[in-house]
């Protein structure tokens, strides 16, 4: 089957990538290693992942992509080089037409570089969407609808908070706070409260073990081991969920509070349809236990967190592909 479509949720934790027929056939961490001093590539996604925290000086892994949008160009195309080679497999002679997900507040530069960037990486025609619009759609809400719909996606380098209603977006608000901050936050407050260094794969394996949003009876422990600051040795501790809980707090209240933003800036009628809905929750952030309860707790409105909350974005591109022509007037932005 030749492969002549393809959406790609180009996150800045991770990357998936759909194809009609065949599913989510790539889920895959966005990290370009690179070799000094050429700066040739030598690994992409998983392979590149796993050389952080143990590559010699000459090697460096990469994150293209900073709060949701390209930060190193040259990089950005290697990746998606990458991901569309491997959507499309080698004997495949046509370039596909590619959908990929943008944050809702990427400037026009922003979008352009993304456009050219893959088309340089052997797409034929490229599209562009709005995060917030696609986890929507793949969290199965009716965008068409006259009432309105709240979605938070909490990814990696962002969390879109939107409203939806007739098919566009009423009122949004994009924060670079989300997975990444998370797992800075875990570093830190590790260093901070046993004086103990710890690896960005470490802390990001403490916030999926054991991440909290809020602390309660049902906590749990985990044991990790770092570097002590004091001694220069290797040491093990036990660390729970309710501290996990307590070093997320800062950001996740940041992340309410621009949920409020969005409330004061949406008409009545649609704050009321949320009020009785409920904020919908997507995005590989929305995962930690407790969310829903946070949000509830410091808005006072329900929330819940969709299925495949990881996947949502991803579905979104699946189902705008497969009605391509139906969204082309609407949604998409072709440059």
């Amino acid at each position: 089957m030749l492969t002549r479509k393809i959406g790609i949720d180009l996150g800045t934790a991770n990357t998936v990538v759909f194809v009609p027929g065949k599913g989510f056939i790539i889920n895959e961490p966005t990290i370009v290693a690179l070799r000094k001093p050429d700066n040739s590539v030598l690994a992409v996604g998983f392979e590149a992942k796993e050389m952080i925290g143990r590559t010699p000086e000459e090697i460096t892994p990469y994150r293209p992509l900073k709060d949701g949008v390209i930060a190193d160009y040259y990089i950005t195309k290697a990746l998606l080089t990458y991901f569309i080679s491997k959507a499309i497999g080698r004997l495949n002679v046509w370039k596909p037409d590619v959908i990929i997900s943008v944050p809702a507040g990427i400037t026009q530069t922003e979008r352009r570089a993304v456009i050219n960037a893959a088309r340089e990486a052997g797409a034929r025609n490229v599209f562009v969407v709005r995060e917030p619009v696609l986890a929507a759609l793949g969290a199965g809400i009716p965008i068409n609808a006259r009432s309105g719909h709240m979605i938070v996606n909490m990814g990696g380098g962002t969390s879109e908070v939107a409203v939806i209603a007739l098919g566009n977006i009423v009122s949004w608000s994009s924060l670079r706070v989300a997975g990444n901050k998370f797992d800075a936050a875990v570093t830190d407050y590790v260093k901070k409260k046993y004086s103990l260094a710890i690896g960005e794969q470490t802390a990001e394996l403490v916030k999926i073990e054991i991440g909290f949003a809020l602390p309660g009876r049902d906590k749990r422990d985990y044991q990790l081991r770092g570097r002590s600051l004091l001694t220069g040795l290797p040491k093990d501790i036990v660390i729970n969920s309710n501290e996990i809980a307590e070093a997320l707090n800062p950001y996740l209240l940041e992340i309410a509070t621009s949920v409020q933003t969005v409330f004061n800036e949406t008409p009545p009628e649609l704050v009321a349809d949320i009020m009785g809905k409920g904020i919908i929750l997507s995005g590989g952030s929305a995962q930690l236990a407790h969310l829903p309860e946070f949000f509830e707790r410091s808005l006072g409105v329900s929330a819940y967190v969709a299925d495949d909350p990881l996947f949502c974005v991803a579905k979104g591109t699946g189902l705008v592909l497969d009605h391509l022509d139906t969204y082309k007037q609407t949604l998409l932005n072709k440059r």
